[in-house]
């Protein structure tokens, strides 16, 4: 089985990941995977792994700019040339590119929807999902059916997955006080986060809860890791809140897991949410989690068991939660553990990529 992944770039972030850990772990399962992107600091992870990387010019939030057709044009040859049986794409741009390739090509075609679309007439009318199309959560699943008109045996339900193992590897004491010291931060407890500095993901409202986190305790400390289009905004709000002393930036990082480990807490105020792989990670490394309310996230985090959970856009509650569980040593311990189990047993990529393979092979079982 000859199988392309298609996205628009390998930038850290939700996606990028999602592909990189599909695209190894397929591979480890002895299916030939190519991947196809506009580029991004992830390519190297695949290409380290014998992945082919083909760069295709895509970077494009448009399904109408001229780079769709080109883009189309090139994988045409690239299919051809390398006898790819299935495509598989990850953004709409590349679901539009997928889709009129797969029918150039005559291959079945399948998608992956990571979260939630504005149900435009034309995404509803023409939404390129494909043969089948993977949803990552209950959440999400059900905006498919209830708002992109998608029927309900075209969708496989398929939960994210990491790689469990390069997550639970300790790290040493003396490297997480190396940790500290290098990005400055102090001995007062470290309330962390990670993840794309955008809108929905709501780290404004984070930024906002440090006011009344550091009343109750004046030594907490924010610690936030990410790059994005919030970012100055983000640290032109912690200094009007006069927080921007209590608040560490850090750019995003390919592994995660070192930043993670440092953190007492690790919090995701998202607004919107398909599930959350950064929260996976976080319950991964044995982190306790606080988490909004929203989307796919109440699939993970099960209140007062794997995690806490506050309601969206809630600040006094969010600060009230944090406190409660930096606070609450026997609350701390129970969530961490409960946590790390819980992604062990459901969310791991082996998991992932099975269920994947069986989406294909359905998919190419139906196209002959």
């Amino acid at each position: 089985m000859r199988v392309l992944l298609l996205t628009t770039h390998m930038n850290i972030g939700g996606i990028g990941i999602y592909l990189s850990n599909l695209a190894k772990g397929l591979k480890k399962k002895k299916v030939d995977v190519f991947v196809a992107s506009s580029g991004g600091g992830l390519v190297k992870e695949v290409v380290q792994n014998s992945i082919p990387h083909l760069f295709l010019n895509i970077r494009t939030k448009s399904e109408l700019s001229p780079k769709v057709p080109l883009a189309i044009g090139l994988l045409n040859r690239f299919i051809k040339r390398e006898g790819i049986d299935i495509i598989h794409a990850q953004t709409r741009v590349t679901q539009v590119v997928g889709y009129w390739s797969a029918i150039l090509r005559t291959i079945p075609y399948i998608s992956t929807c990571h979260g939630f679309f504005r149900p435009h007439l034309t995404r509803r009318k023409f939404g390129c999902w494909g043969n089948k199309v993977i949803a990552i959560s209950e959440a999400v699943k059900g905006h498919l059916i209830d708002d992109m008109g998608v029927a309900n045996n075209r969708i496989a339900l398929i939960h994210n997955g990491i790689e469990v193992e390069r997550f639970a590897r300790p790290i040493s004491d003396e490297n997480k006080k190396y940790l500290k010291e290098r990005f400055g931060l102090g001995r007062g407890p470290i309330i962390g986060s990670l993840g794309r500095l955008s809108p929905v993901k709501g780290f404004d409202l984070l930024v906002k809860a440090m006011k009344d986190i550091i009343k109750v305790m004046p030594d907490a400390q924010l610690l936030l890791v990410g790059d994005g289009p919030e970012g100055e905004k983000l640290r032109s709000l912690s200094k009007e809140l006069g927080v921007e002393e209590s608040i560490v930036f850090v750019p995003s990082v390919e592994n995660g897991a070192e930043l993670l480990s440092i953190m007492d807490v690790a919090v995701f105020p998202s607004i919107q949410e398909g599930l959350g792989l950064s929260l996976i990670e976080a319950m991964a490394v044995g982190r306790p989690v606080i988490a909004s309310d929203v989307g796919g996230i109440s699939t993970l985090v099960k209140d007062s068991e794997t995690g806490l959970l506050f309601p969206k856009g809630d600040v006094a509650s969010m600060a009230g939660k944090i406190i409660r569980l930096l606070t609450e040593d026997g609350l701390r311990d129970r969530i961490r553990k409960n946590g790390q189990e819980k992604v062990r047993r459901d969310f791991t990529s082996d998991q992932m990529c099975e269920k994947v393979i069986n989406v294909y092979k359905e998919s190419l079982g139906g196209s002959r």
